[in-house]
């Protein structure tokens, strides 16, 4: 082999390596503080906030959950799946007039559901399960973060020992509305979290005519 070919074959293996190296860093980059930041939203605060205001902490807790579940891809659901799930929504909301904490139940054992049906870790895991929503869906987790809380405590004397009203149920039902719409919407991989509720809340505009949840009357006890 002569000197020409060899010199040839070892600028190409350095550029192969320089062309690697600078997608790991770009890679790397995206995950930093900035790229973080913007993914996960109201989640990289809570972050920050959970670690006493410490960023490269709360970083590193966010990049270890990208790393764990950001390859996770998202299944859509069967028209007959969407049109179940929708109906026990609908149910549950107007089922809260009367019996607001079974709705609330009803809701978190929905959502749970919904986020397995979608290719999300089972729900009886939920610290992993919301994790994962967390990584995809983190604009909205927030709202079956509270949810889950609300229908998890102990009632008493027509409060609950960490003193829900029947409006704060309802506030939280309707924040998790939010993740509910984003789940059913459809699989949009190049869209940002954003765009795609956006989107999602569009085509069930148009498909079903659905709009946002209010009360026609109000809820015993409230």
């Amino acid at each position: 082999m002569s000197t020409g070919v060899i010199v040839l074959i070892v600028i190409a293996a350095v550029v192969v390596v320089l062309g690697v190296a600078a997608l790991a860093l770009r890679a790397r980059g995206a995950q930093g503080g900035g790229g973080l930041k913007r993914r996960f939203g109201p989640e990289y605060e809570r972050a920050v906030a959970r670690h006493d205001g410490d960023t490269k902490a709360a970083e590193r807790e966010l990049a270890q959950l990208v790393e764990r579940h950001g390859r996770l891809r998202e299944r859509p659901l069967e028209p007959a799946e969407l049109e179940r799930f929708e109906a026990r929504w609908t149910a549950a909301q107007e089922h809260f007039v009367d019996s607001p904490r079974e709705a609330v139940g009803e809701a978190d054992r929905l959502l749970a559901e919904l986020a397995q049906a979608r290719g999300f870790p089972d729900g009886a895991q939920y610290e992993e399960q919301l994790a994962a929503l967390s990584v995809h869906h983190a604009h909205h987790v927030q709202g079956y973060r509270r949810v889950h809380r609300v229908a998890h405590t102990r009632v008493g004397d027509g409060r609950d020992g960490a003193g829900q009203s029947t409006e704060e149920m309802r506030e939280a039902m309707v924040e998790a509305r939010a993740l509910f719409e984003d789940l059913t919407g459809p699989v949009d991989r190049g869209a940002s979290h954003h765009s795609r509720r956006d989107t999602g809340e569009r085509t069930h505009a148009r498909s079903n005519g659905h709009r946002p949840w209010t009360f026609t009357r109000h809820a015993k006890g409230s």
